[in-house]
């Protein structure tokens, strides 16, 4: 087959599987990439992703991670939500679970679509291809700017002048020369919104991001405790952030998720924080069974919803924070320690002993004494103000 009959053969089986949009790059066509990554490393925004650096010379030039590529076939699916996702961000008894984690995991569909298609091209033309879902150091997002599936925004994902923000990636490597599409200019302009939504400033500059400081980051990635001074800013979000993504104004043509195993599931579009608070691990793996949010394990994701609760200033909350107090897990009990001192200040002061004398809980009674700390400090700025009034 020709390199223009193989890509056609490839554009129309996508189509049937379910693909918004595909187009094709050259596996040079970013040359870029490999300097920006290089900044990124040397400033260690990759936090405690260690695995960014490890990879970083196969992640810099496709060509390293596989010799024999000529062309990259870069692939899009529509995730969009039916709802303004910071709709949501106003209802602290609610859960704010990211849009693309509310259904099936999207590595299990779309790497699922991508092997059809694969399979279909070797047995007709003979090539050899393979697959990538966010499974291997793939630069997925400059690729398909390169391909002209969209650009990257300022803040660094990728935005579609037809679909907005909600893109999922797949790349089909090909050991043969394919006719290249050319790349999509940039086309935020002067606009800066991604920028100034952000919660805790995770962009030191525009097409920047500071992973340390990002929600999505902290809530997912990061295995420890939350450091202190984001865990306001998370406000509910309890596994990712949509923000940046959701105020895109090229979001007015994005469109609902086609694939219904991307549509939101009604009882994580908004679950209540209380009821996850009471999850152990078998209902944690039943809940989120064949979802993203299952990867982060049960421990990591109640340390979010603790500090969710504790955001929300809604007292009668504690007695779902009081049972968390005595978990399993430290990382836990250390963020319920947070959530009763942001809750209930007055109390948590008195109860301060029940935790006093506890030398194998250092990480928890480090939570309790800060807390502790800040509670004392504000109530003392407090009564000085009185004062001088």
């Amino acid at each position: 087959m020709s390199p223009e009959a193989i890509k056609e053969l490839i554009r129309k089986r996508a189509q049937t599987e379910g693909f918004d949009v595909v187009r094709v790059t050259r596996p040079d066509a970013i040359p870029e990439a490999a300097g920006r990554l290089r900044t990124f490393i040397e400033q260690e925004r990759y936090g405690t992703m260690d695995w960014m650096p490890e990879t970083e010379q196969r992640r810099a030039d496709p060509r390293a991670l596989w010799p024999d590529v000529k062309s990259i076939v870069m692939l899009g699916m529509n995730y969009g939500p039916d709802c303004n996702p910071l709709d949501l961000l106003d209802r602290r008894d609610r859960a704010a679970i990211s849009v693309y984690a509310r259904n099936r995991d999207y590595h299990d569909v779309m790497k699922g679509r991508l092997k059809q298609i694969v399979n279909m091209v070797a047995q007709k033309a003979g090539v050899d291809l393979k697959v990538f879902v966010d499974t291997a150091p793939v630069m997925e997002k400059p690729l398909a700017a390169a391909a002209g599936l969209g650009w990257q925004g300022k803040h660094t994902n990728l935005v579609s002048r037809e679909l907005g923000s909600w893109l999922f990636l797949g790349a089909i490597f090909l050991a043969a020369e394919l006719p290249a599409d050319e790349a999509e200019m940039d086309h935020c302009g002067s606009c800066r919104k991604c920028l100034d939504i952000c919660p805790t400033h995770a962009f030191p500059a525009p097409y920047q991001l500071d992973a340390r400081k990002c929600i999505s980051y902290l809530t997912i990635e990061h295995k420890g405790p939350v450091p202190r001074r984001f865990r306001h800013a998370m406000k509910n979000r309890i596994y990712g952030c949509d923000d940046c993504l959701a105020i895109c104004p090229w979001n007015k043509f994005a469109q609902e998720a086609r694939e219904t195993r991307l549509q939101a599931r009604d009882d994580l579009k908004d679950p209540h924080l209380t009821e996850l608070s009471e999850l152990d691990d078998p209902a944690f793996r039943a809940l989120f069974s064949g979802s993203p949010v299952k990867r982060i394990g049960r421990d990591r994701f109640l340390r979010n919803v603790m500090i969710a609760l504790g955001n929300s200033r809604d007292p009668d909350v504690m007695p779902w924070v009081e049972r968390r107090l005595g978990d399993d897990s430290a990382l836990v009990r250390g963020a319920a320690v947070w959530a009763f001192g942001r809750l209930e200040p007055e109390a948590f002061l008195a109860a301060r002993s029940v935790y006093e004398g506890r030398e194998n809980d250092p990480d928890v009674l480090e939570e309790w004494h800060l807390s502790a700390e800040r509670i004392i400090s504000k109530q003392k700025t407090a009564s000085g103000h009185g004062e001088h009034r």
